[in-house]
């Protein structure tokens, strides 16, 4: 992450795709730049420039094609499940790789972009408190008053969720029971780009010591978290997370490694969690589709792995990869209108863990102006809460903190977690039915009529939101719709 200031303020930026805004504290008193993201193949216009080349071969590679790829390159890295190579190479080189007959695809390395401590007490968050977005998507219903209000009987429990983001904080422990992180499983991958220098962690816990909190805020929507003590529900707060390390503590990556992490939970899937549903969130995309990316979500389906992924926060500039391919169950960013709306007790600053969201329809949410928008060739599913969600967010290694986050990273875990949930009591429930269950059950939000939709500012102000139906998939998912849906 980067920090500057301006205008005597505090601004943290995420370089992450699929979050847009900045953190806001709970209270609401921190600034809100807009989230940017850039274009992968950095350097690819300079034919001199050296850039990682992803590659997929007709089958397996022998030492012949080796031998004539390491003539153009260095070929850092195997991916066997794939018949693919990671290779670091000059850009002008790109153009002789991809003519080689024994090469199905080649194409630059895409950018995606996304101590000691204390345990939780506690051994999961079914009975904490409820939050807006859960009510939003039917998980619970918020009532005033601290008690558990699950509208639902599943919470997660079997299923394993591979988090492929920046790992989590050093301090998670605080913020998760330790029983659902899955340490044993848990690890990263570093390298690609340009850097070439291979999969392994530069450190057997790295996952553990992220700098970036995109990974453990991620987490907290699937598992609930502690809020200085006070228990705060989770989507699937009984789920298992794996956490999988694919971006850096900048919170950028490669799609290489993006595609190493995917493939280390597809060989889980069939190893040891054989007998266990398993889930990937990926709250992180870039603007091209990797071949190599590609092969190994075909891959990771075919196994049995369902996977969900941000939309991107591109708005009318379309979607990122993958969440824009096909066979990904994408979410864009949804919110409330009631946000920073005085409630009950006239208080507009504890609306999200306070106000109950009306049972009274789509006239009650609207589309993030942020979120990404279908475009051809790009599939967008469903929409989830991704307006000022809040969870654990670190300004300050090993200091707890909290904040508002927005963006599609947000909704993604929501639609993941719900996943989760249909895989609980469909243990064999596969991607295609996963996604046209949530389809097929997701509450329609149409166009608001003119001039749009009036939602308020944490500042007290105002402003008017309109979409188009290329910006709401099937619309938001609803958790109970989707489980009664759901038939073992």
């Amino acid at each position: 992450m980067r920090i500057g200031r301006r205008s005597g303020s505090l601004a943290l930026v995420l370089m992450v795709v699929a979050c847009e805004r900045s953190p806001e504290t709970i209270t609401g008193n921190a600034p809100r730049p807009s989230m940017a993201t850039t274009t992968s193949t950095a350097g690819a216009a300079n034919p001199q420039a050296t850039i990682g080349i992803n590659v997929l071969l007709t089958g397996p590679a022998t030492a012949a094609q080796l031998a004539e790829l390491n003539r153009l390159g260095t070929v850092y890295d195997q991916i066997p499940e794939l018949n693919a190579l990671l290779i670091r190479a000059k850009a002008g080189q790109l153009a002789a790789i991809q003519a080689l007959p024994f090469v199905v695809a080649a194409n630059p390395d895409a950018e995606r972009k996304g101590a000691p401590v204390d345990a939780v007490s506690v051994s999961d968050f079914v009975l904490g408190r409820n939050t807006w977005d859960l009510d939003a998507i039917n998980v619970t219903n918020l009532v005033p008053g601290p008690d558990n209000d699950r509208t639902i009987t599943f919470d997660g429990s079997g299923v394993y969720v591979g988090v492929l983001d920046t790992g989590l904080l050093d301090s998670w422990r605080q913020y998760f029971p330790e029983q659902r992180i899955d340490t044993q499983h848990a690890t990263a991958f570093s390298g690609g780009g340009a850097s070439g220098n291979g999969n392994v962690p530069d450190l057997p816990n790295q996952w553990e010591h992220d700098q970036n909190s995109h990974g453990t805020h991620v987490t907290s929507t699937i598992l609930g978290y502690s809020l200085f003590g006070t228990s705060i529900n989770g989507v699937a707060p009984l789920a298992t997370v794996i956490p999988v390390k694919v971006l850096k503590q900048s919170g950028f990556g490669w799609s290489s490694m993006v595609a190493r992490g995917i493939i280390y939970v597809a060989d889980l899937k069939t190893g040891p969690l054989a007998g266990h549903p398993v889930v990937i969130n990926m709250s992180l995309g870039g603007p091209t589709l990797d071949a190599v990316e590609q092969a190994a979500i075909d891959f990771a389906i075919s196994k049995g792995v369902i996977i969900v992924a941000a939309a991107g926060n591109e708005g009318e500039k379309g979607m990122g990869f993958p969440g824009a391919y096909g066979p990904v169950i994408s979410a864009a960013a949804s919110g409330w209108i009631g946000e920073w709306q005085p409630g009950a007790d006239g208080n507009p600053r504890n609306w999200w863990i306070a106000d109950d969201v009306p049972e009274t329809g789509a006239a009650n949410f609207y589309i993030a102006e942020f979120s990404s928008r279908e475009k051809a060739g790009q599939d967008l599913d469903v929409a989830a809460p991704g307006s000022w969600v809040v969870g654990p967010f670190q300004l300050q290694s090993g200091k707890i903190s909290y904040f508002f986050l927005g963006g599609t990273s947000m909704a993604s875990p929501h639609v993941a977690g719900i996943v989760a949930l249909m895989a609980q009591k469909k243990p064999s429930l596969t991607a295609s039915e996963a996604e046209n269950i949530l389809e097929a059950t997701a509450m329609p939000l149409p166009t608001p009529a003119a001039p749009g939709r009036l939602v308020r500012n944490p500042n007290g102000t105002t402003r008017l939101v309109t979409w188009g139906a290329d910006a709401t998939g099937a619309g938001l998912v609803q958790a109970n719709a989707a489980l009664a849906a759901t038939t073992p």
